[in-house]
């Protein structure tokens, strides 16, 4: 899955680099320094461990340039591309110290990323077949958020709001805060005409009760979110009730093993933190060629 990156965006993940090199290099490699010559060139491969699908490619391939213009990086497999295990993804040829002090960083990029792509492969294979869409949260690591969303996109999920100004999302601290679910619709609705803003409003129930006092705002609000409704059959109940008439996100207790019998139930959205929060690494190792 090929993703068009913005100026912008690639001005952002230099950035990101660079500043992810001088946490790790800070005043330099004492081990390198004092064991491989200067003038010794060679190459370095990127290899799988295991399978999945590759993301933070492009992280490992500019940590290197970053650090070095003059190395030469070839890319075997990019970003959204699956990979089997024990295949090369990249191949790195340059001065040896320059990349031993940038191997750690660029596999760091790597294996994370590679490990919310291929998650959210495995749960949008899951879905397939129906209308539901996986989407992540703002569960991110601080300062990764873009990284982390375009590793869910080259996963083929989709992404919730970026920030807290892209979107109005009514969960329930916010209606214990106001009073009650139909105050704080109000208030938003109010706020957003003052302020001349249009935003998609998203507000979470919790129960059936809950959303059929909600079902009064349903020609102004863009998506309900049921949050941890206990079983397939009151979800199914709650699509029934809002009948097409708004948006219907699902979020809380996903797991692969209950996934596609939730996106049976005809929901329209799927969120799972655990895509940015706690996926599992995949395994690289960078070698230099003997």
């Amino acid at each position: 899955m090929k993703q068009k990156l913005s100026e912008q965006f690639l001005s952002l993940v230099d950035s990101h680099i660079r500043f992810a090199l001088e946490e790790d290099i800070r005043n330099g490699d004492l081990t390198t320094w004092a064991t491989v010559n200067m003038n010794l060139y060679g190459v370095m491969k990127i290899i799988s461990r295991e399978e999945g699908v590759a993301a933070g490619v492009l992280c490992a391939k500019r940590t290197f340039q970053l650090l070095n213009p003059q190395v030469d990086v070839k890319v075997n497999v990019s970003d959204g591309e699956r990979f089997r295990a024990g295949e090369v993804i990249m191949e790195i040829e340059g001065r040896v110290r320059d990349l031993l002090m940038a191997e750690r960083t660029a596999l760091n990029y790597l294996q994370h990323l590679s490990g919310v792509a291929t998650l959210t492969r495995r749960f949008v294979e899951a879905v397939k077949g129906t209308k539901a869409r996986i989407t992540d949260t703002r569960k991110t690591i601080p300062l990764w958020r873009d990284l982390q969303k375009l590793a869910v996109r080259l996963g083929g999920g989709v992404n919730h709001r970026y920030s807290l100004n892209d979107a109005v999302l009514i969960k329930e601290n916010h209606i214990y805060a106001t009073g009650d679910i139909v105050s704080a619709v109000r208030k938003t609705l109010e706020y957003l005409s003052k302020i001349k803003k249009e935003v998609p409003i998203i507000v979470e129930v919790e129960s059936i009760d809950q959303l059929k006092i909600l079902e009064q705002f349903f020609s102004r609000v863009t998506r309900v979110m049921l949050d941890n409704f206990d079983g397939v059959e009151l979800i199914k109940e709650a699509v029934e009730f809002i009948d097409g008439r708004v948006e219907v996100e699902v979020s809380g207790g996903i797991t692969l093993e209950n996934v596609r019998d939730i996106a049976l139930a005809g929901v329209d959205y799927i969120s799972i933190g655990r895509l940015t929060h706690s996926p599992k690494v995949i395994d690289f190792s960078a070698l230099l060629e003997k």
